[in-house]
C-alpha cells in the first residue's frame, strides 16, 4: 500500500492511497467524460446510443463509487486524510458539471443552479474559516438531503430527455411554470394516466416534472442547510471565545 508523506509546517500528514480512494479518483475521471458524452455526439458516433443515454450510466457509475468509497473506508478501517479532503471535492465537481450542463441543455434554469452552486462556494468558504479556529463542521443532515436530491433531478431530467428532444424548459412559457398543472403537456399526461395509456412524450414529460420539483427542493434545502452550517458555526465560534476569555480573566484575578 503506498502511503504520500507530506510535511506541512511542521506537522506530518500521512495520505493513504487506497481502494476507497481510488473509487474517488475515479468519480473526479467520470467529471470531463459526462460532460463530453453530454455536449458531443460522442454516445452516438462510439456507441450508438443517445449522449443523454450514456451520461445517465456515467452518472450513476459515479454515484455508486460514491456509496462504495465510504463504505469500505469504514468497513476496512481505511478512513484517511486524502479520502476526508478528496470526497466532497469530487462530489461536488460531479453535480456541478452535470447542473452547468443542464443549463446549457435547456433542463434546469440558471437561477437554481447559481443558487445551489452558490451555497456550495459559501460552505466551502466557512470550513476553511471555521478550521482556522480550530472548529470542525461537520456534514449536516440537511446537507445530506439536499446532495439525494440533486442526484434525483439530474437522473430523472436525464430521462426525460434521453429518447429524444427533451420538453423545452418550463414548457415553452417564457416565464416559470409555477401552474405547471395548466400546461398542455401536463394536462395530457395526467389524462392518459388512469388509463395507462402513456405516450413516450407523457413519460418524458412525467420525468421532467419529477426533475424540476426535485431541483426546486435542491434549492429550499440548500438555503436551509447553508443556514444550518452557520448557525453552527457562529453557535462553536461564540463558545470558542467564551471558552479563551475564561483563563484570562482567571489570570487577572490572581495578578
Amino acid at each position: 500500500m503506498p502511503i504520500l508523506n507530506f510535511d506541512v509546517d511542521s506537522h506530518k500528514l500521512d495520505l493513504v492511497v487506497n481502494l476507497p480512494n481510488y473509487l474517488t479518483f475515479a468519480r473526479i475521471v467520470v467529471v470531463p467524460l459526462l460532460v463530453v458524452a453530454l455536449l458531443t455526439p460522442v454516445g452516438e458516433n462510439w456507441f450508438g446510443i443517445s449522449g443523454y443515454v450514456l451520461a445517465i450510466i456515467l452518472f450513476l457509475i459515479a454515484s455508486l463509487t460514491d456509496i462504495l468509497d465510504g463504505h469500505l473506508a469504514r468497513r476496512r478501517n481505511q478512513v484517511s486524510t486524502l479520502g476526508k479532503f478528496l470526497d466532497p471535492i469530487a462530489d461536488k465537481l460531479l453535480v456541478s458539471a452535470a447542473l452547468i450542463v443542464l443549463v446549457e441543455k435547456h433542463l434546469a434554469p440558471s437561477w437554481a443552479v447559481v443558487i445551489i452552486l452558490g451555497r456550495e462556494f459559501i460552505v466551502t468558504g466557512l470550513r476553511s474559516v471555521a478550521a482556522s479556529e480550530g472548529i470542525v463542521i461537520q456534514a449536516q443532515t440537511s446537507g445530506k438531503i439536499k446532495m439525494w436530491a440533486q442526484c434525483v433531478a439530474i437522473v430523472a431530467l436525464l430521462v426525460a430527455a434521453a429518447a429524444g428532444n427533451p420538453p423545452v424548459s418550463n414548457f415553452g412559457l417564457d416565464y416559470p411554470a409555477i401552474r405547471f398543472w395548466e400546461v398542455a403537456e401536463v394536462r395530457t399526461a395526467f389524462a392518459n394516466l388512469p388509463t395507462l395509456s402513456l405516450t413516450l412524450n407523457d413519460c418524458k414529460v412525467f420525468g421532467y416534472l419529477i426533475g424540476r420539483g426535485a431541483l426546486w427542493a435542491s434549492v429550499a434545502l440548500a438555503i436551509w442547510s447553508m443556514y444550518d452550517y452557520l448557525s453552527f458555526f457562529f453557535s462553536e465560534s461564540k463558545k470558542s471565545k467564551v471558552q479563551k476569555s475564561i483563563p484570562a480573566e482567571e489570570a487577572k484575578a490572581k495578578d
